[in-house]
């Protein structure tokens, strides 16, 4: 690339304590764990590290407390190359926390905690211009703020994207109508849709619902999206890895289609680009921290579809 793209990815910030058990807890007790790790996380924080490692320029714009720990989190996410300068410091407010167990098998457990005067919606954006980015990535965690986002990114005429997660229904009600791409989750197609559906059913019915570009995950079993040109739901297998640690697996998705959208890879490219970094970092324990550079993504895609590369 002669010049990096620049994404602006809004929304979650956490300080994330990850620890590594055998087996989840069935039971109360207490329970050693084999590893540990205390990371600033969150899905968009996550998925704005990701997506630097795989050479954008990013910025993040994410709420925090006047805290100790939002110092820590400003940053460490700095260290990463991430620009904070957008970040809200909110006076008398506690910066999120979460808690996370996660297994031999790489699935896990996720306890949050947001306080809600960090949460408060914003007023206006934090920079006038959206102009200046290539793509705009939300998350569901701070809705307030991925309402503005996703509003001046389409009035800017770049992609807005949103990382529809597991939320309640009135949020991703009111986030889905404002998105030029959205990528859910299948749990979360499953909110919207109001009824259980295979991801690939989901993902049509989705896309019923709006004019955006949509597409489905479904971790291991890959991804669903919809070809408007044809009216039918295309598959994009995963890569088959043994999985290690599946925590921000989606975020590292989400912030590497979103890197590939806005260095206008055609859809099913930009999916495999993000299913490739995704495998990756399955295979790290570590959260964000095991989200793959450029060039292991690359050597990855080559390795599972030859074809595109």
């Amino acid at each position: 690339m002669e010049k990096p793209v620049k994404l602006l990815s809004v929304g979650a910030f956490t300080l994330d304590t990850i620890l590594r058990l055998d087996t989840l807890p069935a039971h109360q007790g207490k329970f050693i764990a084999s590893d540990g790790v205390q990371i600033a996380s969150g899905m968009a924080t996550s998925a704005a590290c990701a997506a630097r490692r795989l050479g954008a320029e990013v910025s993040l714009w994410a709420s925090a407390g006047d805290d100790a720990v939002g110092d820590q989190l400003v940053a460490e996410i700095e260290a990463e190359g991430v620009d904070c300068s957008l970040v809200r410091r909110v006076v008398g407010a506690r910066s999120a926390l979460a808690a996370i167990l996660v297994d031999a098998h790489g699935e896990r457990i996720i306890v949050p905690f947001y306080d809600r005067k960090a949460r408060a919606d914003p007023v206006e954006l934090p920079c006038t211009d959206l102009s200046a980015f290539d793509a705009v990535l939300v998350d569901v965690r701070w809705p307030g703020a991925a309402t503005l986002a996703l509003n001046a990114a389409r009035a800017n005429g770049r992609p807005a994207i949103l990382d529809a997660d597991t939320a309640p229904l009135e949020v991703l009600e009111q986030l889905l109508p404002l998105a030029t791409h959205i990528v859910a989750s299948e749990p979360a197609a499953r909110i919207v849709c109001g009824h259980a559906l295979d991801p690939e059913t989901a993902c049509g019915d989705l896309a019923s619902r709006t004019d955006a570009f949509v597409a489905v995950t479904g971790g291991a079993a890959g991804s669903w999206w919809h070809d408007r040109s044809t009216g039918s739901v295309r598959h994009v297998a995963a890569p088959r890895i043994k999985a290690v640690d599946t925590l921000a697996a989606g975020d590292v998705f989400h912030g590497a289609f979103a890197v590939g959208l806005a260095e206008a890879m055609p859809p099913e490219q930009a999916l495999r680009f993000a299913s490739a970094a995704a495998a990756l970092k399955c295979q790290r324990f570590g959260g964000r921290l095991g989200a793959p550079d450029r060039a292991e993504t690359l050597a990855m895609m080559a390795t599972h579809w030859p074809q595109s590369s």
